[in-house]
């Protein structure tokens, strides 16, 4: 190959005396077009490039939101999915505020609502209408699903891939719904409250061989009923000293730490140990509901989403030294967020998903040949991604609070990225909380 002259060639039968000729060793390849065409034919030594695989995945998570294309799930009469995670290549996990726990098929639209766990002691009020399931968090091993129970203030845990019940946390728990959820080992997860406590939970393998030869006997699902290792309380903030619920809960498993969020305005740093142990409090810039929170771990930072604007928090710097963004959505308030990398995807209460770059301070903007009155030095319009409809419930509230207006923007409550599949669900429902209604999408 390469106009070299093989011995066994025509013509080369003839006595030569080759001189042995020392090889030059190949100088490595670092183009980027050798490293994706040795990766096309599994050429060993790929892993030898991880930057190359980093300005990838970087590209890809830029790229994305701009090729993103609607396929919108009927819910039927469902109203408002607050919480959702995938559980493998096709299957979403969603919980609603009517207090459904379900799994849809994103390809073939199908739902399977999945029974509750119900407290070993019936409460003696029932759930109130329009608390719902607002937390499910997988394991880092995705062996666990924890969410809320029948009883909204109980800790529900389930066996992936085959959710079946495991453990119920009903005893000397929390005394009002859960809204977050944050797991710290595939064994350890701590749960938020409306009540304004924190608990750590702390799961004894020996449940899961009980539950599973129990199972087996009977024949019926069955599972323990647990308390918590530690609970704490979020300190009373002196302007706002009612409201410390506790909203929303991120873990960073680099530093061991666990961040929470409280509709008083503040930001907590905990230390999950054998207990919580409370390391600082941050009085947010913006304190007006301060409803979700998500942590990147390559930038060792927290992003808090509130009514009108994300704020950053990284608890080893005093000041917050990047401006916070404002979602500029008629102040209808972040509801969802999530880290990948560097961007940041926020969903707002307008039915609008908005990208941000954290490194370079500023939105994801449309591709210059997507504006096409665009001209130099136009400033390009920022990406934003409009949900649907989803289905809106046409009832006496409706009537006579809303006038019988037919279409409203549905609130993003919740959203999850398969990004091998490079796929985006997406759901949530109407913002005002007397209306009922649903939206849920596959962005593929």
């Amino acid at each position: 190959a390469g106009g070299s002259v093989s011995p066994w060639s025509a013509g080369a039968d003839r006595e030569r005396t080759l001189q042995p000729k020392k090889q030059r060793r190949l100088a490595p390849r670092r183009s980027l077009v050798h490293y994706l065409k040795d990766r096309e034919v599994g050429a060993p030594g790929r892993a030898g490039l991880p930057g190359f695989e980093r300005q990838l995945s970087s590209h890809a998570v830029r790229s994305l939101p701009e090729v993103l294309t609607e396929r919108p799930l009927a819910l039927g009469t469902l109203n408002k999915v607050f919480a959702s995670q995938w559980l493998n290549a096709r299957q979403v996990v969603c919980g609603t505020k009517c207090n459904t726990l379900f799994v849809v098929d994103v390809h073939s639209g199908h739902i399977t609502r999945l029974p509750l766990m119900r407290d070993r002691v019936p409460a003696l009020v029932g759930p109130q209408p329009g608390c719902g399931i607002h937390a499910i968090e997988l394991n880092p091993s995705k062996t666990l699903l924890a969410t809320g129970g029948e009883n909204p203030n109980s800790l529900a845990i389930y066996q992936l891939p085959t959710l079946d019940p495991v453990c119920l946390g009903d005893r000397q728990g929390h005394s009002d719904w859960i809204f977050a959820i944050a797991w710290m080992s595939d064994t350890v997860v701590v749960s938020g409250s409306r009540d304004g406590t924190v608990a750590l939970w702390r799961l004894d393998p020996d449940i899961f061989s009980d539950c599973i030869a129990w199972r087996n006997v009977m024949k019926v699902p069955l599972y323990a009923h647990i308390r918590p290792k530690d609970v704490e309380a979020i300190p009373r903030a002196s302007i706002n000293p009612g409201n410390r619920k506790v909203r929303a809960l991120a873990f960073s498993g680099k530093n061991q730490e666990l961040g929470s969020v409280s509709l008083d305005g503040y930001f907590h740093l905990w230390k999950p140990r054998s207990n919580l142990s409370r390391l600082l409090s941050v009085r947010l810039p913006y304190f007006r509901e301060n409803v979700c929170l998500t942590y990147c771990e390559e930038l060792s930072l927290y992003a808090v989403g509130s009514q009108s604007h994300v704020s950053f928090v990284d608890p080893r710097q005093r000041q917050h030294n990047i401006r916070p963004l404002c979602s500029r959505e008629g102040g209808t308030g972040v509801r969802s967020l999530s880290f990948y990398h560097d961007i940041i995807t926020v969903g707002t209460g307008h039915g609008s998903l908005l990208f941000y770059d954290v490194r370079a301070q500023k939105f994801l903007e449309e591709r210059g040949d997507a504006v096409l009155d665009s001209s130099p030095g136009t400033a390009r319009r920022k990406l934003k991604l409009t949900c649907g409809r989803g289905w809106l419930k046409h009832d006496g509230f409706w009537v006579n609070y809303y006038g019988g207006v037919d279409e409203f923007p549905n609130a993003l409550y919740t959203h999850c990225y398969n990004w091998p599949e490079m796929k985006l669900f997406v759901a949530g429902g109407p913002l005002p909380s007397g209306l009922h209604g649903n939206y849920a999408g596959l962005w593929s």
